[in-house]
């Protein structure tokens, strides 16, 4: 008689915490290598050129260029460079549909390399921010184009299945919309700062290791995206509006919602996907239009492209890879990865370096 393997949760574990530390040397390396230098007059130098050859002695002293950070006045705008860009779209990319907060990754790093110094800087920050999203929305879009493709047809009436799917990603998506829109100016000014993040990041963290624990005891019900019913599509829309806590994770509070609500690991991380695209590019579009003119006037067109691309490499990447391991190993890295983070924040915070 065969006995089957028993699973070794401890082994598992011990694999998925040193998995984290991985992920947090890396990234903390990506932070270090794209910090601005300080010059000795305490004032912030960037990476690239910042003076280009000085046509005329007479016009030497009004030298300067589009890369040269603004010295002077509370609308100073440090400048941002090739390698910010990509670092910042590569952090965007991997973060944003992995349940770790690509928000509270990107406002440590912009803070980690001293692009929000001013209120317009973090207006131009911030835009620069929610716009390199798309390029994350695209990859989704490339990944899940069949799904994306019944949609389309149900909206047009050639797939039931499609068609059901799309009112419950817009009654999911409705509760984060309309309390987004009513809660932004005091969610910005309250919850916008590191030890928000910090907080967050361990919350979502002990949560995920406790769903992971109740989910090996008593494994949750496999029901498919299709079985997605209208009153489950509320609740996830309810649970994601939590989102808006920075350091919280959208795609986290989807599909821990969407695996309580009965849903397999597959069809929870697909709707935490798809509902992300609805999301995603309503903040966007809206961003865009609000403050887009702020962005580009602060780093011209060529760096949000630039992180924009960084971001769609990274996330059609780090999409297939979270799939995967999910399925094979659940959601325990993250946990320990987001209390890693929030540990290695509050040493920074504490010492001063942020």
């Amino acid at each position: 008689m065969k006995t089957q393997s028993v699973p070794r949760p401890r082994a598992r574990q011990g694999r998925a915490a040193r998995l984290a530390i991985v992920l947090l040397a890396m990234v903390g390396a990506l932070f270090v290598l794209t910090r601005p230098v300080a010059a000795q007059d305490g004032s912030t130098v960037t990476t690239e050129s910042t003076v280009e050859t000085v046509e005329t002695a007479e016009t030497a002293e009004t030298v300067e260029t589009a890369e040269t950070v603004e010295t002077a006045g509370e609308d100073a705008i440090p400048a941002l460079n090739v390698g910010q860009a990509l670092v910042l779209g590569v952090v965007e990319g991997v973060t944003e549909f992995l349940p770790v907060s690509s928000t509270g990754h990107l406002l440590v790093t912009g803070r980690l390399m001293d692009l929000d110094r001013t209120d317009a800087a973090k207006a131009a920050f911030d835009s620069y921010a929610i716009a390199i999203q798309a390029g994350a929305i695209i990859a989704v879009l490339a990944l899940y184009w069949r799904r994306v493709a019944s949609v389309l047809n149900g909206i047009i009436g050639r797939d039931d299945d499609g068609r059901r799917l799309f009112v419950n990603l817009v009654v999911a998506f409705v509760p984060a919309a309309v309390i987004g829109v009513a809660l932004e100016g005091p969610i910005k000014d309250r919850l916008f700062n590191p030890w928000a993040i910090a907080a967050a990041w361990v919350v979502g963290g002990v949560l995920i290791l406790f769903t992971e624990q109740r989910r090996r005891a008593q494994q949750f019900s496999g029901k498919t995206l299709d079985e997605l019913t209208v009153r489950m599509a509320v609740i996830v829309g309810v649970a994601q509006a939590f989102a808006m806590w920075p350091g919280t994770s959208r795609s986290l509070v989807t599909i821990l919602a969407g695996l309580y609500l009965g849903l397999n690991v597959a069809a929870a991380v697909e709707l935490s996907f798809l509902l992300g695209l609805l999301t995603l590019g309503a903040a966007t579009s809206y961003e865009g239009l609000k403050n887009g003119s702020v962005m580009i006037d602060a780093y011209g067109v060529g760096r949000p492209l630039i992180g924009l691309a960084a971001a769609f490499i990274s996330a059609f990447l780090a999409v297939k890879w979270m799939v995967a391991w999910l399925q094979a190993r659940g959601l325990t890295v993250f946990g320990w990865y987001r209390i890693g983070a929030a540990a290695v924040l509050v040493a920074l915070l504490a010492t001063g370096a942020i």
